[in-house]
């Protein structure tokens, strides 16, 4: 971690500051981190990058009046400009009726940040990462058919989060990230194909074998070459876990409290209703171990907890911070995030769709002629209709098998409809911020040929 002087004491005089300069609530913000990642192509390395950095965020508020500001110099003189910066914009800020930081009775106040696993200790180093990156796209390229590669990437990273404000809130939490990935070539000039494959964890021990994730993307690509165009249709459709989540996101875009504040989402009046069929949850959890996304406590130091949005099928609660649950006559959920440099807002964690009873493999069984999809390209998702359109590739399901790659699709249906008929396969995994396992979708329009 880059070394700092910017303890909690020196956070806390420069919230003493604030108030002294006229503002009648501040919060602040403290962000450094250090990342190291390596790249190499063709055997050759192309990248060795460790940057060390560090931010800090002042948000000031007189009466519904706010500001951010945000620096990278923590010298008095600096902090002291920042102050009189910070609080000359609120000033002559508009107003906010709903802007304000936490009562105390909403703050975190017990968590147990070493449960969460949140950093590994110690540091992965550079002779590690070219290993990893090296036995990766060695992998890849080792196997027959791959013609060129795109190179692979590993990389490590730790920051640490501290955040302060008037209503008496003071604490910080360290979190660490690894990572590995490759993307490689097979086929020849207009017939070539590319894929990829990814890792990521929290402890650089639990990621896969890096001989694994390269051979997994070499498979993955020679089995999209030749691809056919498949004719306009009205199928199911089988969402693999790359892509699955994006149904799930979709969700948690249609319930985020800004939005059904402003009243511009397709699920504004679904509150209590049953969204979902009655075998779906859908849990926000930021108290996950080793999860990508876990927290101790939200961007304004509110309590934060597991939370099911979709239970049994039904909408149970908007995903909110203090502003959005204010306009909404709300508690917030103590979902907010945010940067050095911006107002809080609400965001989910660890958010995942549990698992079902079916194997993926019998999910496909019944399938007489349906699309399984492995990449989506570009995004047309209206969120105040619920109209969803976007482009896809994968292969094509006959008589309950894959049978051939395609590619140059559109799939098409409504968000509302989709839901409702969402059916999740039992292998859900945890490897990004948001996860659904395998997910069947039937009724879905292909636009093709």
């Amino acid at each position: 971690m880059p070394k700092t002087d910017m303890t909690l004491d020196r956070i806390n005089d420069l919230l003493a500051q604030a108030k002294k300069a006229g503002a009648d609530d501040a919060d602040a913000v403290y962000v450094e981190g250090t990342s190291l990642s390596v790249a190499q192509r063709l055997g050759k390395m192309e990248k060795l990058e460790r940057s060390e950095g560090a931010d800090l965020g002042l948000r000031v508020l007189i009466g519904k009046k706010q500001a951010v500001v945000s620096s990278s110099d923590t010298s008095d003189a600096a902090l002291a400009e920042l102050v009189e910066r910070a609080v000359a914009m609120a000033k002559n800020a508009p107003e906010d009726p709903y802007c304000g930081i936490a009562d105390p009775s909403e703050l975190a106040e017990s968590f147990n940040v070493e449960a969460l696993e949140l950093c590994e200790p110690g540091e992965v180093d550079q002779d590690k990462l070219i290993e990893w990156a090296s036995a990766c796209e060695e992998a890849a390229r080792s196997v027959d058919g791959i013609t060129n590669s795109e190179g692979s990437e590993a990389g490590w990273g730790r920051h640490q989060i501290t955040l302060a404000a008037t209503n008496g809130f003071a604490n910080s939490y360290a979190g660490s990230g690894s990572h590995i990935s490759v993307s490689v070539l097979a086929g020849t000039g207009t017939g070539m194909e590319r894929d990829y494959d990814y890792d990521s964890a929290v402890f650089s021990t639990d990621l896969r074998d890096p001989v694994d994730i390269g051979k997994k993307a070499a498979e993955k690509t020679l089995r999209r070459l030749n691809p056919r165009k498949v004719k306009s249709a009205q199928v199911p459709v089988i969402y693999d876990p790359r892509v699955s989540a994006s149904i799930v996101g979709h969700l948690s875009s249609a319930i985020n409290g800004s939005g059904i504040a402003r009243g511009t989402s397709f699920l504004l009046d679904a509150m209590g209703s049953e969204i979902f069929a009655p075998h779906i949850n859908i849990i926000d959890d930021p108290h996950r171990k080793r999860g990508l996304r876990s927290k101790p406590f939200d961007a304004e130091g509110v309590a934060n907890q597991k939370r099911h949005l979709i239970e049994n099928g039904v909408l149970k609660t908007w995903i909110m911070d203090l502003r959005s649950a204010r306009q909404l006559g709300l508690k917030s959920t103590g979902n907010a995030s945010r940067g050095a440099g911006s107002l809080p807002g609400p965001s989910t964690t660890n958010l995942y769709m549990d698992p079902g009873t079916i194997s993926p493999e019998d999910m496909i069984k019944d399938i007489k002629s349906g699309l399984y999809i492995t990449e989506m390209i570009g995004s047309s998702v209206n969120g105040v209709t619920g109209d969803y359109s976007r482009g896809a590739s994968g292969y094509w399901i006959e008589n309950g098998e894959l049978a051939y790659p395609v590619s140059e699709i559109t799939v098409a249906g409504n968000l509302k409809d989709m839901f409702k008929t969402v059916v999740p396969a039992n292998d859900l995994t945890f490897k990004y911020g948001t996860n659904a396992p395998t997910l069947r979708i039937d009724g879905m329009t292909l636009a093709g040929q």
